[in-house]
């Protein structure tokens, strides 16, 4: 039963992420925000909302464990099997100037998490993300934000940035540009949103407790990849419009939001404890990343099939390793 009402919560996620983007972006276009904007904003941040939802949640409800495992794990999902598969579909090249510079940042972002999470063999105390750490990381988010408004304007030619224009997820994703629907939709979003965490969280601990396994490995399993959908979704359909630089960016856009927002947001409200073999987590991240940037630069900025298939086994053998380790 428990399984069943966390597969509820998080198709409410899904249903109430997708239910606020489709909103959220018919309200700026009401507004005559550009498309470019909407795209690389509201859409590539938009999916990331269930994890976002789930963390608060989790932080809230002193579950802090699950929020951890579903922040990381989803990151993990992201760079293992949502790009492997995008990659499967159609080799991915790394064309524009803007994922190009994105890549490297998150890699950076990667390695400043782990040495947050190192607290143990630096200074000798509890491992945790505590308040001053989100509050870096937030800072952070806003530099991104920064760059990524710049790139906007003054790289239009980017392909990423053709590609957002144009991409369904963003043009006219609504089909109407009444405020008053789309206010009510976003609304409804939220709702769902609201529900779904507190279901998932709820039914995501009781799973763990009826299997005997660290609720982390719950977060990590269940939650993260459920969560996940909307960039497999996304970026799926990117790849198969060979709008590749789009498929990777929205990858990438999602694990810094990830990193960015959703695991401060939580730390924020209260520290975040490591939990047990969550440095592993974040190295294997980090590994995931480091991997992918020599793959680009020095082979024809491609990343092709077998690559892609590397990269869903080695995100398989690492969740299996979890599990035996969890």
């Amino acid at each position: 039963m428990a399984f069943v009402l966390l597969a509820l919560g998080i198709t409410l996620l899904l249903l109430g992420g997708t239910a606020l983007v489709r909103g959220a972006s018919g309200i700026a276009q009401a507004f005559n925000v550009p498309t470019m904007i909407i795209g690389l904003t509201v859409v590539a941040f938009g999916t990331s909302t269930p994890e976002l939802v789930v963390n608060v949640t989790g932080a809230l409800t002193s579950k802090t464990d699950l929020a951890f495992g579903n922040a990381v794990g989803s990151n993990l999902a992201n760079f293992g099997l949502v790009l492997g598969v995008a990659a499967l579909m159609s080799p991915i090249y790394l064309q524009g100037q803007v994922v190009r510079r994105e890549v490297p940042f998150l890699l950076l972002v990667t390695a400043i998490l782990m040495v947050m999470a190192w607290d143990q063999p630096l200074s000798g105390t509890t491992p945790l993300l505590d308040r001053g750490d989100a509050i870096i990381l937030l800072l952070l988010f806003t530099v991104f934000v920064y760059f990524m408004v710049r790139d906007v304007y003054r790289d239009k030619e980017d392909p990423i940035l053709r590609d957002a224009e144009t991409f369904p997820g963003s043009a006219g994703v609504t089909g109407h540009t009444h405020i008053g629907l789309n206010a009510l939709m976003a609304v409804a979003g939220m709702a769902m949103l609201v529900y779904g965490g507190n279901l998932t969280i709820e039914h995501g601990s009781a799973l763990a407790q009826a299997l005997n396994v660290p609720e982390v490995v719950i977060g990590i399993f269940v939650v993260a990849v459920g969560t996940s959908l909307p960039e497999l979704v996304t970026s799926a359909i990117a790849a198969y419009k060979d709008e590749t630089d789009l498929a990777l960016g929205n990858i990438v856009g999602s694990n810094i939001f990830n990193s960015l927002v959703v695991l401060p947001a939580a730390g924020l409200i209260a520290p975040l404890p490591i939990p047990k073999g969550g440095d592993w987590d974040l190295a294997a991240g980090f590994l995931f990343v480091l991997v992918v940037i020599p793959l680009f630069f020095f082979s024809n900025a491609r990343l092709g099939r077998l690559a892609g298939a590397a990269l869903v086994t080695a995100y398989f053998a690492y969740l299996g390793l979890r599990l035996y380790l969890g």
